[in-house]
């Protein structure tokens, strides 16, 4: 599994969204990720809208396997269902 996460600096949610993809990598060896920040790397949000294929109004934006998934509490509703991470 491949998550990547856009994001950008002094976001807390972004920070969160990374923490927990931290802590998937190093309980998971099947789980990797990307922390893409928009601002480096001069990414906009209709950049991101046109890779979503609806209007982004926050950060982060997270993809699982290439799939758009949401923001950071959709990323942590995924986790808790499909990885158990909660469940420990």
């Amino acid at each position: 599994m491949f998550v990547v996460i856009f994001g950008r600096p002094a976001c807390p949610y972004c920070v969160r969204a990374k923490e927990l993809a931290e802590t998937l990598k190093t309980k998971r060896d099947d789980f990797n990720y990307r922390y893409v920040d928009i601002h480096e790397e001069g990414i906009s949000k209709a950049d991101l809208e046109k890779t979503v294929g609806k209007p982004v109004e926050t950060v982060p934006q997270i993809f699982i396997d290439q799939q758009h998934i949401g923001g950071c509490t959709d990323f942590e509703a995924y986790a808790k269902e499909h990885l158990g991470l909660f469940n420990e």
